[in-house]
């Protein structure tokens, strides 16, 4: 069975409180319920992980070399500012599926720009919950 990490960032842990308007009413164990279910439906084993630090997400990153077969990331915040966690990426050459739960080309402009999308094979943006569903399936395939 392959295995896929699931990383998300910084103040993901908070859904359900930020910003309800624009990412939901749903909390942060509610998304990890969900992504649970979504792996067991697609036939792929997870480890779930979440870091306010960018610093922890790297060393995950990491980590996951030789021990995973693909990355599913929500880099939040990070997508922006962080070439630590692209170089990380590039470094373990895992497939890695980038997600966000709302449209980051319809927000702020500097919300517009990702440095994860510079290495991962898929960007799901703006389809919420359903967007890490997505992006577990597009990973399962790789190996069907």
């Amino acid at each position: 069975m392959k295995k896929i990490l699931v990383i998300n960032g910084p103040n993901l842990n908070l859904l359900g409180l930020r910003e309800p308007a624009l990412y939901g009413a749903q909390n942060f164990a509610a998304l990890q319920q969900f992504v649970v279910d979504c792996a067991a439906e697609c036939g792929v084993e997870i480890e779930l992980f979440q870091s306010n630090h960018e610093g922890a997400i790297v060393d995950k990153i990491q980590a996951a070399y030789g021990v995973f077969d693909g990355i599913l990331i929500n880099p939040a915040a990070y997508t922006h500012t962080s070439v630590a966690i692209l170089d990380a990426l590039k470094a373990v050459a895992l497939p890695t599926v980038e997600v966000h739960l709302t449209d980051i080309s319809t927000r702020e402009e500097f919300r517009r720009f990702s440095y994860v999308s510079f290495y991962a094979q898929k960007t799901i943006c703006g389809k919420g919950f359903d967007g890490y569903k997505e992006g577990l399936v597009y990973l399962a395939e790789l190996w069907e």
